[in-house]
This record gives structure tokens, sequence and C-alpha cells, in this order.
């Protein structure tokens, strides 16, 4: 089925769902999540904790495409404090959202997005656990294969391409909702096309949800031109206490720092990407405070450096050139171990 779409103007806009790349995931999986979605009443979905764009980009759009198959929907991320980051606010579907405590708990059928453990789910663990057939939609590297059945392509530049192709496969169609969530995840994790993994199949994806009409300026400000007076203060002490050393630049923000400021964690995701752009600099890492007090660690690299390795390592994971772990030691000893796992790597 060929997505209804239109420009501007209102005119229909043909657009051709055919990725420009071969997709490595075997046609057998996509009929057997087919099959697994076709017979479910009811789709449990889920997404990682503390969720970016992608993550809760691509949940939403499949949430709206299974709703609209007359399915019983409901959607949710682990989050002790569940609440949707204020960047992401202007996304649509998200009275499909429910807390963690209203989640289903054995759902018969579950999808999870963009996570690549069990433990991205927080307080979801339980519900994937107990959940008959469990989905996994996800592009990191580090993904080990949990879940009953994988959509996993490690080469896609984001979730949110799988996503798409899962909206294509239910027979769905690309609408201005629909494309912003898309869209929201596409940008965010390429850079806004800034990153290694844009390849054509990604300005190609770019251009069937723009042609839904989207307005790309309004999304992008949404996304990377608003923030809090707080931020600044925040930044402002990040800044000053930034450690330049053999190519790796680093700095630290605790909960004091946003406490000062009713700064919340969510927040302080672009940090990292203001440090990176250090010069002398081959890796990044950022330590975030979150508000149990453990230490969400960061990290980007310009390419030489396999960070995801660093970071798995660790216990945490994520793609070669950005990757994250949690830290429950202090900033010091969180610090001594990325070191040593980063000589292993360099």
């Amino acid at each position: 089925m060929t997505p209804d779409v239109r420009d501007r103007a209102g005119r229909p806009h043909h657009v051709d769902r055919r990725p420009a790349e071969s997709c490595p995931i075997p046609d057998a999986q996509w009929e057997r999540a087919l099959e697994l979605i076709g017979r479910a009443d009811e789709v449990a979905l889920a997404c990682h904790v503390t969720p970016d764009g992608d993550a809760l980009g691509s949940m939403l759009a499949v949430a709206f495409t299974l709703r609209r198959m007359g399915k019983r929907v409901v959607a949710s991320f682990g989050d002790r404090h569940f609440a949707v980051p204020r960047l992401l606010r202007f996304l649509p579907g998200q009275d499909m959202l429910v807390a963690p405590e209203d989640y289903p708990a054995a759902p018969e059928l579950m999808i999870v997005f963009d996570a690549s453990t069990f433990e991205r789910l927080g307080l979801l663990c339980s519900n994937a656990a107990t959940a008959r057939e469990v989905i996994v939609v996800d592009h990191h590297p580090s993904n080990g294969g949990f879940g009953t059945l994988g959509l996993i392509d490690a080469k896609a530049a984001a979730t949110a391409m799988l996503a798409e192709q899962l909206v294509y496969r239910l027979g769905g169609r690309l609408d201005r909702d629909i494309a912003t969530c898309l869209y929201a995840g596409l940008v965010t994790d390429t850079g806004s096309f800034r990153h290694s993994s844009v390849t054509p199949a990604v300005h190609q994806m770019a251009a069937r949800l723009v042609a839904t009409g989207l307005r790309t300026d309004e999304i992008a400000r949404e996304l990377w031109d608003r923030s809090p007076f707080g931020y600044l203060k925040v930044l402002a002490a990040a800044l000053g206490r930034v450690t330049l050393e053999d190519g790796l630049v680093w700095t630290y923000v605790t909960r004091v720092d946003r406490a000062a400021y009713g700064l919340p964690y969510a927040e302080l995701e672009g940090i990292i990407d203001i440090v990176r752009r250090t010069d002398e600099a081959e890796v990044a890492v950022v330590l975030k405070e979150d508000d149990q007090g453990d230490w969400q660690v960061s990290t980007r690299s310009k390419g030489r450096v396999d960070v995801g390795s660093v970071c798995a390592a660790l216990g945490g994971g994520g793609h070669h050139n950005a990757a994250g772990y949690t830290s429950h030691d202090s900033v010091e000893e969180t610090m001594a171990k990325f070191r040593r796992e980063l000589r292993k790597a360099s």
C-alpha cells in the first residue's frame, strides 16, 4: 500500500516506500511479527527509560498505526518519575501513554523500541519478562537479541527507519502525525543528518516524511532551539569544571547543580554535544547525576575510538561513536574505570 501523502500545497504526492538499501532483517522475521500483531487484541509498546526522540517517536508512530487497525494500544517507558521530556512534548499521540504502574503486568504481546537490553526498560523489565511474546525493534550494535523476536538492524541510522518499515508492512499510511514522530527519531539519532550513519536511504526517508507537510523548522526549534534559563546556568557549571587530558575531554553535572535552578535531569541531554566539539579531544564524556544519585555516563567519539565497546565493557552499550552506561561509583572512580577501558580500546 502506497502511503497517502500530500505536499504543502495539498496536492497528492506519490511516495516510493521501497528502501534505498536492502534491509538485513529476513522476511520471515517480519512475517512472524505481522502474524503476532495480527492475532493480538491488545499490543503493549515500550521504549527505553528517559526516552529520546528516536525511542519515543518510533513507539508513537507504530502506536498510531496499530490503533488505526483497531487494536487496543498501551504505551509507556519505565522511569520512576514518569514524564515525557520537555523537548518531546510536541509529539502527537501522547494520549496513548500510561504510567508504568498502569501498564499490563503480563502483556500478550509487547513491542520494545530502541532498547538494547532488558535493563534499559527500567520499571518495565518485569513486564517484559512475563510477556508472552516480546518483539524488539532496535538498531544498536550492542543488542544481544533479547526478546522472543528481533527486528534489529545495526546499520540503520535510527530505530525510526525500522519503525517506518513496520508501519508500511502493517498496511499503514503516512500522515502528518506519524511522520512527525518518525522525523523526530530520524533527526535526533543522525544529529540533524551530520553523523556518519547518514546514507541515501536516510535522506529518502526524510523526503517521504517531509512530503506529508511537516514544518521541519518548527520541529527543529522544539528539539534544539529551546531551553529554560536554568539550563544555561547548569551548562556554565559543567563547562567551568571541564577537563582535557590526552585526547579525552570530560565533565560532570550534579544533582545539586540542577536543584539550584529546578532543572529536570532530562534537560541535560545536549551538554555532551557541546563538550564533544573540542578540537583537541577524540573522546568526550559527560557524567550526569540522576535523581537516584547514580551517574549516567554519555560518551562520544570522533571515529577513531569505539566508545560502544568501552561502554559495553562497563555494563552499557550503544554505537561506535555514541554510547553510554550507568555508574554507581564516585566521579573519580567512574573516570578511572573509564580511562582503563579507553586505553584498551585506543
